[in-house]
């Protein structure tokens, strides 16, 4: 279980094609001699496996599955990607409870300054906009924000200089490929609500 809190943009720095799947190793700023194999690290609100470590790398296999879920499958040599390890029981609860499960792959439709600020529209595909609300939290690229607002399949966030500056959003475009997780209370209040 993770926060949407990044602590490290890393950055893909191989990428080796298994059986079914890929292996990726990434380079972070982590102390790698903490991290246990087996240990989960959420890469761009996907949660992965730590399955090798070397000083100031970590390798993932990603399986085929969550290449076609994600937009992992799209990462390139040098992709910038959002990192957060595992919570741990004593540690502050900043953003959100997430899960690391990618529910769907949206896309930037507008990004504009706003003073100091960041606005990015993203559309969700039609199979999730229920579950987004107007200042609920969500989770794009393992970032929890609060969603502004609701227009069918899009939503609105502003995000604040600090995020824009120490995540991956840096480098966000207009028409971008991004990984979403909606708030899993919501997913829960909607599955109850399908019960007669």
């Amino acid at each position: 279980m993770f926060t949407g809190i990044v602590t490290d943009v890393g950055r893909v720095a191989r990428i080796d094609q298994l059986e079914v799947g890929r292996r990726l190793t990434i380079a972070t700023s982590y102390d790698t001699s903490e991290i246990v194999l087996g240990a989960s690290i959420a890469c761009n609100g996907a949660c992965l496996t730590a399955v090798e470590t070397t000083p100031g790398h970590f390798a993932v296999d990603v399986s085929g599955e969550t290449l076609d879920k994600t937009t992992i499958g799209t990462w390139v040599v040098n992709s910038k990607i959002n990192l957060e390890r595992a919570l741990k029981a004593a540690d502050e609860l900043g953003g959100h409870l997430v899960l690391g499960h990618v529910d769907a792959v949206g896309t930037v439709v507008r990004l504009e300054r706003e003073g100091e600020n960041h606005r990015v529209d993203i559309e969700v595909p039609d199979s999730l906009k229920h579950y987004v609300a107007s200042k609920g939290s969500i989770t794009v690229d393992g970032v929890s924000l609060t969603v502004n607002e609701v227009a069918d399949r899009v939503f609105g966030v502003n995000i604040i200089p600090h995020t824009w500056d120490h995540t991956s959003f840096a480098d966000l475009t207009s028409g971008a490929r991004i990984n979403l997780e909606v708030d899993v209370i919501a997913r829960y209040v909607a599955r109850l609500l399908e019960r007669d």
